[in-house]
């Protein structure tokens, strides 16, 4: 399985950085995994409603710029699905064993994702709704996908 993250700007904290690459390897077995960092629009603290707008739809065309046509693409949205970690586990070993063997998530900026990657995804994932950094959001995923495939496999780690 192709698993590829798309996700808006760089990661600057170390902490977030060493739980990302320890995921990154202990996922390495399971799948193959890239993570695409796209460029976060600079934009002043109190942007108004349309200067908002602008600003995700310019990080929204730099994401689309990097979905592959063949990808089965999930936007991690507010307004997504709930899975719990053993339904999430299920959504992927259920896509693999259709042919969607090739999955994009794709992780928004500070002000969510544009009307067009929405409309992109195939699957909108919601990981509750609470708020998170986007930053934190990236190590969230990994470890859930890292869980899933530890799940699927019947090994050691879920409880």
């Amino acid at each position: 399985m192709e698993i590829t993250i798309v996700a808006v700007g760089k990661i600057k904290e170390r902490y977030l950085k060493e739980g990302i690459a320890e995921y990154l390897k202990r996922l390495s077995p399971y799948a193959r995994l890239a993570v695409i960092e796209v460029d976060d629009e600079n934009a002043p603290e109190n942007l108004s409603p349309a200067e908002a707008e602008k600003v995700v739809k310019k990080e929204g065309e730099r994401i689309l710029a990097k979905i592959t046509p063949s990808s089965f693409v999930i936007a991690l949205d507010l307004k997504g699905k709930n899975l719990s970690s053993e339904e999430f586990a299920h959504f992927i070993s259920e896509k693999n064993l259709y042919g969607q063997s090739k999955l994009t998530f794709i992780i928004g900026g500070s002000l969510g994702l544009s009307r067009e990657v929405l409309e992109r995804a195939d699957f909108k994932l919601s990981f509750g709704r609470m708020t998170y950094p986007h930053q934190l959001m990236r190590l969230i995923l990994l470890e859930q996908i890292y869980r899933a495939f530890k799940i699927i496999r019947g090994e050691p780690y879920h409880k």
